[in-house]
């Protein structure tokens, strides 16, 4: 569980950040044994049109795609319809005879089949071509230049190989992809914001994509296309709040959607990834953040960065989805965790019920939050990309003074920070680290 004075925080932090590094719009919520404490629309849906996000606007969610593959494999493992060790030929006999023939579900699931990643001609990712059907995903997996390296060798991402593995479901189900997801996992948990792909009619309650500042000075809306036969990789649409409760579905305990042993199966270390405390299980990464054991999985899609995170420790499961390409969705989920942390490993004094001293100011120098963190007060600078980067834990002296008890050497530790209210107790300034003035800073509209 989270604290609220944590969640409040957390929600002015994401609207500092995503003004800050001038991200469209940020979709954010996060839930706690599946109840949501936590559910924020920041910006806006389409930049140039000014049009206002809300909480029911629809990202692509790009690779949590996988986690529902996974899912569906695991559930018709479970009713002996599949096996996670059947060879991917069983069930596409295009690939009978092919150099990925005797792959299996379960190397497919970790990528550890050593299967290329999207193919040859990869731009349907930039939008240059359509996104390969199912005669075209055959084929190139098919061909021998599909068997990039041997099977479990290492670790090696493959959006190919999720598509086969929604070919798999197809046969194995006799229904569509698209009409299994529903049955299986949607419809049961009632996530109504979410869909497999694009569907018809409703294109507008998805937010715009945009284009990243890396290379231009102004944003520009990406089109919206189908997946086509890597939907089962990288299609599906879907909100935060919808998120949340898919993942809070899957924590240990909550069998709505796949057994214990299926579980753990889920979760299970397969392959380290690229950084360490990283790790791929069957559809979903792996990661440590502070003291937290984590899972879930992130998405890049054209004009759409997004990543969800659960904790079965503490019951917590926090998605937040941006609509720009550069969107950072990795930090700004896991500064959730972060604060957590540092709430957990705080030691000094928790600060009086109503206490008044909370709020964002600024210098010429920067920016610098006071924020309650499970009932105890600290100095936070929002302009990091971590908020819990060596916060500054404060103590309350008397009704207008605040002491810099612990932090970073280089801050002003042990000397006081001191507010002037005005009558009614709204703060007009504070004086803090080396003596200087701040006042109330609010996000310009």
């Amino acid at each position: 569980m989270v604290a609220q004075d944590t969640l409040d925080y957390y929600r002015s932090w994401l609207d500092y950040r995503r003004w800050f590094l001038r991200i469209p719009g940020v979709q954010a919520c996060v839930a706690c044994d599946g109840v949501p404490r936590l559910s924020v629309a920041l910006g806006t849906a389409d930049e140039p049109a000014g049009t206002p996000l809300t909480e029911r606007h629809r990202f692509r969610i790009a690779s949590h795609s996988k986690t529902f593959t996974a899912v569906l494999v695991l559930r018709l493992v479970e009713r002996g319809r599949l096996r996670l060790d059947d060879p991917i030929a069983t069930w596409v006999p295009g690939l009978v005879g092919s150099a990925l023939a005797g792959r299996t579900l379960r190397e497919l699931l970790s990528h550890g089949g050593g299967v290329v990643r999207d193919s040859k001609d990869g731009d349907f990712w930039q939008l240059l071509r359509p996104y390969p059907d199912p005669d075209e995903l055959v084929r190139i997996a098919a061909a021998p230049s599909a068997a990039v390296l041997p099977r479990h060798q290492r670790f090696k991402y493959s959006n190919i190989s999720y598509g086969l593995l929604g070919l798999v479901i197809e046969q194995a189900t006799g229904a569509s992809y698209a009409d299994a997801v529903r049955t299986e996992i949607l419809d049961p948990l009632g996530l109504s914001g979410t869909a497999a792909d694009l569907e018809p009619g409703r294109g507008a309650e998805i937010a715009a994509g945009h284009s990243a500042l890396a290379y231009a000075s102004e944003r520009t809306v990406i089109d919206q296309v189908s997946t086509a036969a890597l939907a089962p990789a990288t299609g599906f649409v879907a909100t935060a709040a919808d998120l949340v409760a898919f993942y809070s579905a899957l924590l240990p305990g909550n069998d709505r959607l796949l057994g214990e042993d299926s579980q753990r199966q889920l979760r299970h270390r397969m392959w380290d990834v690229k950084k360490a405390e990283s790790w791929y299980g069957l559809g979903v990464s792996l990661l440590r953040v502070g003291e937290h054991d984590l899972f879930g999985h992130g998405g890049g899609f054209p004009g759409h960065i997004t990543r969800t995170l659960a904790c079965p420790k503490r019951r917590t499961v926090a998605s937040v989805l941006t609509n720009a390409i550069d969107g950072p969705a990795e930090p700004l989920v896991t500064a959730l965790f972060s604060l957590m942390d540092a709430a957990d490993s705080a030691s000094h004094r928790p600060a009086p019920d109503g206490v008044g001293f909370t709020g964002r100011f600024a210098n010429l120098w920067g920016v610098q939050d006071v924020a309650l963190l499970d009932g105890r007060l600290f100095a936070i600078n929002p302009t990091v990309a971590d908020p819990a980067d060596d916060p500054v834990a404060l103590e309350v002296v008397d009704d207008s003074t605040l002491k810099m008890v612990s932090g970073p050497g280089t801050n002003s530790i042990g000397e006081l920070m001191r507010y002037d209210f005005a009558p009614d107790g709204t703060v007009r300034s504070v004086r803090g680290g080396s003596g200087m003035t701040m006042r109330p800073f609010e996000i310009p509209a």
